[in-house]
């Protein structure tokens, strides 16, 4: 039967330094779908949770999707599954741009990276060419030098590769491809790093793949970009204004946490907005493989034309710290890119330290010149240097993030995070249904797990209350599960603000021959969601875990329209386990079978 799935895994022992095929249980793809869910079924399988995160028995599980470089929208994105060192729990990582889509079209559906090499090496990808190389002369060196620099000796190339970030085991360093696309979260990176692995470069003659029924995939197609094109959000918002369109939007909510969520609503977010972005800053807009939003955007620094920032990234530098300057963000979120970093992660963990600077707790010797003040514009884009590169006493133990920096000063409450990820830019106090997905995200603090944004903010597919608790359990748990099919297939989450489940189910039966029902789609991805949780819970993850940090619960919000709300997440976290078939925190014996999930139990 024609398939989309290459069949194909691809797998290098570093330590040994062998690289064989290996052939792609079908069987297992299409239970877990591919992508997220399949790569986290073969990293449960093949470790141990309990492994020190940076040791040299992590995997790293690079998997395509089923519709990645296929013609579907935002058909290219790809993820890294691996045991976090920033959370010590499942990290599953996400991008676009180009590399997924050449990675499917050399013929593979992952890589799955083991073992430690000696010495710095990348990996060269030329359809059925595969090569182990020395990466001696690029350790060291920027991300964008890199990306350059392979180009240069393989032209029309696709490169991922760690920056100085990576190099040095931040817990908060990315994994970068194609300049300015971030596999960002829950310091990927570092465990690349850990493997002394610079580079993937991919390179296929492909330009396409074999799908099952390409008459069926093309009538989709059609129906999908429409209802793309006439949607608000995906049709005009993303494509004008980029991410960056909420800043107003959530502003105005009195949801947008500013000085370390100490508030929530600021009277200078228009100038960090996306309108401001796009009228006095943006010298042009790029769109990801295949994808017809075009939410990406590029500025001018120094005569070169770099990536823009994203919405969270503007928040984060922006009201977080108290700088309300793009210029000054452009720059600091180009050096999160050339050391590649956590554009959310650093940024938060900043910000606890100007927290704890304006507290006293920090001091002027330990800042060596450059003070934590809010609002400092030096010190955004410094401290990010210095937390990339290693560089001082303060900086190496804020390259740790930010619970391990507030608890080595004694106040882990100022530590805005979850499973020690940090949180990104909207109040649960003020969108209760967040708050509940921020807490029970499998990978930590995260918005892109369950985006409740969506029904609470944009009206997508309807508007909810934000400041109540009714039905969110179970309003998260399903955006839960249709996120981890997105994610699973190698589409982008921002397609759902127009398509539905039924849009995906169509899509993955055209490409793969499967036959999923609407139901049996969701219940895949319940099955993921419950997979990573377990994996979770045999790392050491405990049922107090699922939280929100003590700000949220007991500090009401002090300003703005969402003035005296507080987080209401123990109203819903019990509806939210019963909908789930948990009891505390974790699947009973029941679900797991329920779900064909009983070789876990």
């Amino acid at each position: 039967m024609v398939t989309s799935y290459n069949g194909k895994l691809l797998r290098v022992n570093l330590t040994t330094e062998e690289i064989v095929y290996e052939d792609l249980n079908l069987e297992l793809a299409k239970k877990f779908i591919g992508a997220r869910g399949l790569g986290s079924k073969i990293l449960l399988d093949e470790i141990d949770p309990n492994i020190d995160a940076l040791s040299e028995e992590n995997k790293l599980v690079i998997m395509t999707g089923p519709v990645t470089g296929a013609s579907v929208p935002t058909g290219g994105r790809y993820v890294v599954v691996t045991k976090s060192p920033l959370t010590g729990m499942i990290a599953c990582s996400n991008s676009g741009g180009q590399w997924g889509a050449k990675l499917k079209y050399s013929g593979l559906d992952g890589i799955i990276i083991e073992g430690k090499s000696s010495s710095p090496k990348y990996l060269y990808i030329n359809d059925d060419k595969v090569e182990l190389l020395d990466a001696e002369h690029v350790w060291g060196r920027t991300s964008s030098e890199v990306d350059v620099f392979f180009n240069s000796i393989y032209p029309n190339s696709s490169v991922l590769n760690i920056g100085p970030g990576g190099e040095n085991q931040s817990l908060m360093a990315a994994i970068i491809n194609d300049g300015d696309r971030a596999a960002g979260r829950s310091g990927v990176g570092a465990v690349m790093g850990s493997k002394a692995l610079k580079a993937i470069v991919v390179n296929s003659t492909r330009t396409s793949i074999p799908v099952n029924n390409p008459d069926e995939l093309r009538k989709e197609l059609v129906i999908a970009m429409k209802k793309i094109k006439e949607d608000g959000v995906t049709g005009t918002g993303l494509p004008t204004y980029g991410t960056a369109v909420l800043v107003n939007i959530i502003n105005e909510t009195g949801s947008f946490p500013t000085n370390n969520w100490q508030g929530a609503h600021s009277k200078d977010a228009e100038n960090i907005s996306g309108e401001t972005l796009a009228e006095k800053y943006l010298k042009r807009t790029y769109n990801c493989h295949r994808c017809p939003i075009g939410c990406g955007r590029v500025v001018e620094r120094e005569g070169r034309e770099i990536g823009g920032p994203e919405y969270e990234t503007l928040w984060a530098y922006g009201g977080n710290c108290g700088v309300y300057d793009i210029p000054s963000i452009n720059e600091a979120n180009f050096w999160c890119n050339e050391l590649g970093l956590d554009a959310i992660s650093v940024p938060c963990t900043i910000a606890s330290a100007m927290e704890l600077y304006q507290k006293g707790l920090i001091t002027d010797e330990e800042c060596q010149g450059v003070p934590l003040k809010f609002g400092s514009k030096d010190a955004i884009v410094e401290w990010t240097k210095r937390i990339g590169l290693g560089e001082t006493v303060l900086g190496r133990l804020m390259a740790k993030g930010s619970q391990r920096l507030c608890e080595h000063y004694g106040h882990p409450e100022m530590s805005m995070s979850v499973k020690k990820q940090e949180l990104p830019a909207y109040d649960a106090r003020g969108i209760q249904g967040i708050g509940l997905n921020y807490a029970t995200s499998n990978r930590g603090g995260c918005h892109v797990r369950g985006y409740m944004i969506s029904p609470e903010i944009l009206a997508h597919p309807e508007l909810l209350d934000r400041t109540t608790t009714d039905n969110k359990a179970t309003w998260t748990k399903t955006f839960q599960d249709l996120t981890a099919v997105i994610d699973s297939m190698g589409m982008c989450l921002f397609t759902s603000f127009a398509l539905g489940a039924d849009d995906y189910k169509n899509f993955l039966n055209a490409a793969t021959g499967t036959e999923h029902s609407v139901t049996s789609l969701l219940e895949a991805g319940e099955r993921i969601y419950n997979l990573e949780r377990v994996f979770n819970q045999k790392a050491g993850m405990k049922s107090e875990d699922d939280r929100l940090p003590k700000r949220l619960m007991v500090d009401a919000i002090p300003e703005g329209p969402s003035k005296g709300h507080k987080s209401k997440l123990n109203i819903m976290l019990p509806e939210y386990y019963e909908a789930r078939g948990w009891v505390e925190a974790f699947p009973t014996k029941e679900t797991l079978i329920r779900l064909g999930l009983q070789d876990l139990c």
